[in-house]
């Protein structure tokens, strides 16, 4: 079979954007040329194939348009002052904000400008027009203040699997980048207590239509092929649609195969084969004939047992951002656990190459959020204030995100009785996510159930204190090729951190020396793991320092 791994030999450019992958592997890492660090065995095996290594994934190309370094500087088309907005914080800014937003975005995009200052905002701050930039003076001087939270404004929020929990404990923003057909239907559904499905396909699931049928392909292949092309157009952002069949084998296949995962129960595992059929955003490189070549090599293999297609998409948020504020909510109490009332940050949903840069969150019940959102990037992100359920968040199928140079900060206030902290959350089937260079000064790498896999946490100091969650409907923690790389860990906690011993076909390497205490978990899948632990003890000293770093040198 042809895998698709020799058919790219050459840049092709997505409209102007950034150029696919080729199949040959250059040598190089992100490191400093004068490392003198032994590089990592793993490492090596990784660059001798890197799309299909057993343990370590390919994320190369996460983040905004394969993880380019800098955000397009859109042009100023409106300033909040213009439409009244008052930045002594002395009347309600959200009016103006808004209506500037949607000014900009009907006009087809550009920078809306917020000046130094305080703004109070009563309601929460829409963008939902693609390539509108909402832009602050910095994150130390544009400030906006939230007196008001999302049950208050939206309505409560209940959660589609029964009990009395709030899902504004993990949804929703006060910044809230959505397109606005979908948060429209989203919001319609809430307040009609019909709680909706949250990502591509709509509140039901059955928003989409066949573009082609795919033929078998492989994880790490580049192109894959149709028989017939005709209603795909290069540029195009589409889904790759996988549905499980009756003995779960895609479920198995995220786990990694094997023992472990076939005898495993996954029936009575509702909540988990409620995310199937898994949906994979991606946009179309180049079209040759049959032949279909995606800006991202395929997260699974492709099986005619799971009826594999392409498939259409609601109207997706594309290209835009928020940059340079802060968003402060009025400090109150922590709520306990999973009856926030939606004191949120900032949420991308249904949003692809979007960004935030120089955001800083205050007081919040939840930070930053991505929500059936793929390929964003979060950079120069701060949670910081009175303590917050869960400072990031990742769920319902989110993919290929790049969060970078984070900063959990300590609460301000000891946490109240019945709360409870996660930290940088995953789960809901999502994969291909990467967390780089990151200060935790409180929470953990909250592995959700849900069973995300493929994801990387790397250079990261974290003082371990936070736990996970997650219904055991949700099923495993973890499902295969998690990589935790270059982890200091400031309080000797193991739990979450290190791995090796829980997560199937995973890599530990580069971590602190640890010790089980407080949450400690036992490994879903039984038998042999089939995962490694390298340079257990020096963290820094591996080499690369940063695995995403080192995976983006290796394109050509």
């Amino acid at each position: 079979m042809d895998t698709g791994r020799r058919a790219i030999s050459r840049r092709t450019l997505l409209g102007s954007a950034t150029a696919v992958a080729a199949v040959c592997v250059t040598s190089g890492t992100a490191d400093a040329a004068a490392s003198t660090s032994p590089a990592s065995p793993l490492w090596a095996e990784f660059r001798r194939n890197p799309y299909g290594h057993p343990q370590i994934p390919y994320v190369g190309r996460a983040g905004r348009r394969g993880g380019a370094a800098h955000f397009p500087r859109r042009p100023v088309r409106a300033n909040v002052l213009a439409y009244g907005a008052q930045p002594d914080g002395s009347a309600d800014a959200a009016p103006a904000i808004n209506r500037a937003v949607a000014a900009v975005g009907q006009r087809g995009g550009g920078t809306v400008h917020i000046p130094p200052g305080t703004y109070r905002i009563d309601d929460l701050i829409r963008i939902g027009h693609s390539n509108v930039v909402l832009k602050g003076a910095g994150s130390t001087r544009t400030k906006l203040y939230a007196t008001r939270n999302l049950t208050e404004l939206v309505g409560p929020y209940g959660s589609r699997y029964g009990g009395d929990k709030s899902s504004w404990s993990w949804a929703g923003g006060l910044i809230w980048l959505c397109p606005r057909d979908r948060w429209s239907s989203l919001t319609t559904a809430i307040k009609a207590k019909a709680w909706p499905f949250e990502g591509w396909t709509g509140n039901k699931r059955d928003e989409w239509r066949t573009l082609a049928t795919v033929r078998p392909a492989q994880r790490g292949d580049w192109s894959v092929t149709v028989p017939d092309a005709s209603q795909l157009r290069r540029g195009d952002l589409v889904l790759l649609r996988l549905a499980d069949d009756a003995d779960h084998t895609l479920l198995e296949h995220m786990a990694g195969g094997g023992a472990g995962p076939e005898a495993y129960v996954w029936a009575d595992k509702t909540k988990l084969t409620s995310y199937v059929p898994y949906e994979w955003p991606v946009r179309i490189a180049h079209i040759k004939r049959n032949r279909v070549t995606f800006e991202r090599p395929l997260p699974l293999d492709v099986r005619t047992a799971w009826d594999p297609r392409i498939i259409t998409l609601v109207t997706p948020l594309t290209g835009s951002g928020v940059e340079g504020l802060t968003l402060e909510a009025m400090e109150t109490p922590q709520s306990q656990h999973l009856l926030d009332k939606g004191y949120n940050g900032v949420t991308f949903q249904c949003a692809y190459d979007c960004w935030a840069d120089d955001i800083t969150v205050r007081h919040v019940d939840n930070g930053f959020g991505l929500v059936a959102a793929s390929a964003c990037t979060l950079r120069r992100t701060r949670v910081e204030g009175r303590g917050s359920h869960h400072p990031y968040f990742c769920r319902e199928g989110s993919h290929d995100n790049l969060i970078e140079d984070f900063t959990i900060a300590r609460r301000t206030v000891p946490a109240p009785a019945d709360t409870q902290l996660h930290g940088i959350n995953v789960e809901g089937l999502s994969s291909y996510n990467v967390w780089s260079r990151g200060q935790m000064e409180m929470g953990t790498f909250d592995t959700h159930r849900g069973m995300p896999f493929a994801n990387v946490r790397t250079e990261i100091t974290v003082t371990n204190n936070g736990r996970h969650g997650g219904d055991a409907s949700a099923g495993p923690l973890y499902g295969a090729r998690f990589t935790h790389w270059n982890v200091t860990v400031a309080n000797e906690r193991a739990g979450l951190i290190k791995i090796d011993e829980i997560a199937p076909y995973s890599a530990t390497v580069g971590i602190s020396t640890v010790r089980e205490f407080d949450q400690t978990d036992v490994p879903d899948f039984g038998g042999a793991l089939n995962s490694r632990l390298e340079a257990y003890g020096t963290p820094v000293a591996v080499h690369p320092r940063n695995l995403y770093e080192a995976q983006r040198a290796l394109r050509t």
